[in-house]
């Protein structure tokens, strides 16, 4: 089944290649289409999943992580509709250049080809993928999670119902519909089909997928995003901002997971901020200078460092400079996304200098990592890695090129 898939990807993504911008985005206007008419199916099978996601005692961060409600599915056709507005990534000139002998060299964008994308629970993940492959000229291999698979499988068939309106092949969107672990196995040794895996989900999926396929493979490690609040801070950004990057929607990536404050700006403003989480129910995981300045909160251990809650727990340290903030980072963090609060432009500079992750802040919101925001119309992935892509995944990150040589009967001597 999974080798009939890929092959009918493969075939699929030769004629995608070939389609016109216009054509693209007629098919992306299409699937929005669908997905509006459709709406009231869409959340009635989502309601199965989210029922058996509370049967399964899936926590709350991870059931709204799976929830579709009327305005995220707006939110979803409004996505398509932007990335039809952006400018279509394939056959761009990236460089040319004319050699002495005459011999004329360009270096175009061209589509990946068939991209397999791994991912649990958010149903959203299964039409922002696809409509960004389809913009790309790439085919796509979705396979989702037991979690939402009743509502991807419901998406799946809107999208490819729309397609065979168009002059994009239906086959061009495929999904694995099991959730037997064998096949995501299968599927990671599809390497004469598959050209890329992206892998979405939490470390265990990552670490599977990166070690057993064959695939080339970009993914992100965990979102241990954190927030530096320095000596120099405004209390009051500092306040509303790292309340928004844990509470807003804590199960996602981008939300920050462990806050360093300096130890000259703590008594000012470590109560009150804690207050204001407490208020909000996140539990409090504290280093012992901010056990002491406020007790009742919880002594935090060694791994909690280390950890991506994706829930309303929060560790807190208190550090003694910049310098120390920024070891801590590099230590513990996951090249994700990590924001300074100052107002001194000098330890802004520094902090984005030298902190290395893939979307550094300044007086922002770790929340803001992520395609839509970043105008890219949607993301496939937020990559943690270096090659080729880094942080929020859009068009371009989903072309490689090629070489196109014009000559006139020239021969290498």
């Amino acid at each position: 089944m999974i080798r009939k898939i890929a092959q009918s990807a493969k075939d699929a993504s030769r004629v995608l290649a070939t389609l016109s911008t216009e054509e693209k985005n007629k098919a992306l206007l299409s699937i929005a289409n669908g997905i509006e008419k459709n709406k009231a199916k869409i959340l009635s099978v989502n309601l199965i999943d989210i029922k058996n996601a509370k049967k399964n005692n899936l926590s709350p961060p991870l059931i709204d992580r799976l929830t579709l409600s009327p305005q995220r599915i707006k939110n979803i056709c409004e996505s398509l509709k932007q990335i039809t507005k952006l400018p279509d990534p394939v056959g761009r000139v990236l460089s040319k250049t004319t050699r002495t002998n005459k011999l004329k060299i360009e270096k175009v964008s061209v589509p990946i080809g068939v991209i397999g994308i791994i991912y649990e629970s958010r149903p959203n993940v299964t039409v922002d993928a696809a409509s960004l492959c389809l913009k790309a000229g790439n085919a796509v291999i979705l396979r989702g999670g037991k979690e939402s698979i009743n509502s991807n499988i419901a998406l799946y068939q809107i999208m490819i119902n729309s397609l065979r309106k168009t002059k994009v092949p239906w086959a061009s969107i495929q999904m694995i519909k099991s959730t037997d672990r064998k096949m995501v196995n299968r599927m990671l040794k599809m390497d004469k089909y598959i050209d890329l895996i992206i892998p979405r989900g939490g470390v265990g999926l990552i670490q599977f997928v990166a070690k057993n396929s064959t695939i080339p493979v970009i993914k992100h490690s965990d979102g241990i995003c954190h927030t530096y609040v320095d000596k120099h801070a405004d209390i009051d950004i500092a306040k509303a901002v790292c309340f928004n990057a844990k509470v807003q929607r804590p199960g996602v990536c981008n939300a920050m997971e462990t806050l360093l404050v300096h130890k000259d700006i703590a008594d000012a403003y470590l109560p009150q901020m804690i207050d204001m989480f407490r208020n909000a129910s996140v539990e409090i995981r504290g280093c012992r200078k901010t056990k002491k300045l406020v007790p009742e909160i919880k002594l935090a251990k060694e791994k909690d460092w280390a950890t991506e809650y994706l829930d309303l727990i929060l560790s807190i340290k208190i550090v003694s400079s910049e310098q120390e903030a920024i070891n801590h980072i590099d230590t513990y963090g996951s090249c994700h996304s990590d924001a300074i609060i100052t107002k001194d432009s000098s330890s802004a500079d520094r902090f984005m200098k030298e902190v290395d992750s893939a979307t550094v802040y300044v007086n922002s919101s770790t929340r803001f990592t992520d395609g839509c925001e970043f105008g890219l119309g949607a993301e496939i992935g937020i990559s943690t890695g270096k090659l080729h892509a880094r942080g929020p995944m859009g068009l371009e990150e989903l072309t490689t090129y090629k070489y196109l040589i014009f000559g006139n009967g020239q021969v290498r001597i």
